[in-house]
């Protein structure tokens, strides 16, 4: 079954004008039980600050979502795409991501 990284932009797409209709797509996809959520605990940090609607998009899925945490290949990772100007300082935590994804091995999912 595919894995798919998401990260706080994808979950709040759902409430997004621009982008609900593939995050909610992809949300019904993880209902549906055709795809596994994958959710790093730098996302679990950023939903702390994010407003209760948001946070509450997960609850649904909390039994189907494969956590992971963000470690060290991930972050030599992240820190090369910044050094190879990849991805800007600027943007750090979206190299945090990205880099985690594909340390696991997941699709990342966008918003």
């Amino acid at each position: 079954m595919l894995k798919v990284y998401i990260d706080t932009s994808v979950i709040g797409g759902c409430l997004d004008d621009e982008f609900s209709i593939w995050s909610c797509a992809l949300f019904e996809e993880f209902k549906a039980g055709l795809k596994i959520p994958v959710v790093a605990d730098i996302t679990l940090r950023e939903l702390e600050s994010a407003p209760v609607e948001v946070q509450d998009i997960l609850k649904p899925f909390s039994d189907k979502i494969e956590y992971v945490s963000f470690d060290e290949e991930a972050d030599k990772l992240s820190r090369a795409y910044l050094d190879e100007q990849i991805v800007t300082k600027k943007y750090l935590v979206d190299a945090q991501h990205i880099a985690l994804a594909s340390v696991m091995r997941v699709c990342f999912g966008s918003a």
